[in-house]
């Protein structure tokens, strides 16, 4: 994703979102008051013998469609079967085809945890995602200002959320602990060029303090990956396109937690 992508889906998540807080701020902050959401228990579920969070995604910038007919919801539950410790579900709309029904839809019919997939630069964002249902926001550190990432991580802490802050490089890792984050996602994918580079994560796992949590994403394929991982130090695993190409999302995931040494 080019630097200029990156703008351009953060600009357009967050002109949408603040059309959405003008017009209907007080629907969502009472649907946001009837949520019980479980911040700590998101983050306590990555800590079993292969906990992975995995992802209901329609699209990708770079790959377009993955899934036609897409139903998360049938994704879902297949997940849930096949022993995921969370969900990622898409919610945003331009770019990857995701939807904040999505989400809510999928709460609706599963129990473990989900995190809100999406470009969250506003506190709004954050009070939405307890509104439909979520347990845990991603906070990419290459699109937020270092103020704003801890201004948004306060906020999911306010609403009882966990925050997954995503990074890329040493730097934007160390930015992230600098805010106070608890649980960090080492992203394989450059952001500039799309490439998936694995040798990201043996080069800031070493960087991680012991008491953060800390999740491996993009690029994993096979239980190699995971156990390779895991043995490095890797608590998590979150996966999305491996398995919206497979013809049964939930028994693909199934199938690599057994051979990742799962149940």
């Amino acid at each position: 994703m080019s630097s200029d992508l990156l703008a351009a889906i953060t600009a357009s998540a967050r002109a949408s979102a603040e059309v959405r807080e003008r017009t209907g701020a007080a629907t969502v902050c009472d649907a946001a008051a009837r949520r019980t959401p479980r911040g700590a228990e998101f983050l306590a579920g990555l800590t079993g013998r292969v906990p992975i969070i995995a992802e209901c995604k329609r699209r990708s910038p770079s790959r377009g469609i993955l899934r036609h007919p897409y139903d998360p919801v049938a994704i879902a539950i297949g997940y849930e079967t096949a022993g995921a410790a969370a969900i990622s579900v898409l919610t945003e709309a331009t770019f990857f085809d995701g939807a904040l029904s999505h989400l809510s839809a999928v709460r609706e019919r599963v129990g473990i945890p989900l995190l809100r997939k999406d470009f969250i630069t506003t506190p709004f964002q954050v009070v939405e995602a307890r509104a439909v249902g979520a347990d845990a926001v991603l906070l990419i550190v290459a699109a937020l200002p270092a103020d704003c990432l801890a201004a948004l991580m306060a906020e999911a802490t306010r609403q009882g959320l966990a925050a997954l802050v995503e990074v890329h490089s040493r730097k934007e890792l160390q930015t992230a602990l600098d805010a106070g984050a608890d649980l960090i996602g080492v992203n394989s994918r450059n952001l500039k060029t799309l490439d998936v580079d694995l040798r990201v994560f043996d080069a800031l796992i070493d960087e991680v303090p012991d008491n953060v949590t800390v999740v491996a994403e993009s690029g994993l394929r096979e239980a190699v990956d995971i156990r390779r991982l895991r043995s490095a130090g890797y608590d998590a695993f979150l996966i999305g396109e491996r398995f919206m190409t497979m013809e049964d999302p939930g028994v693909a995931l199934a199938a690599l937690i057994a051979a990742s040494g799962g149940r």
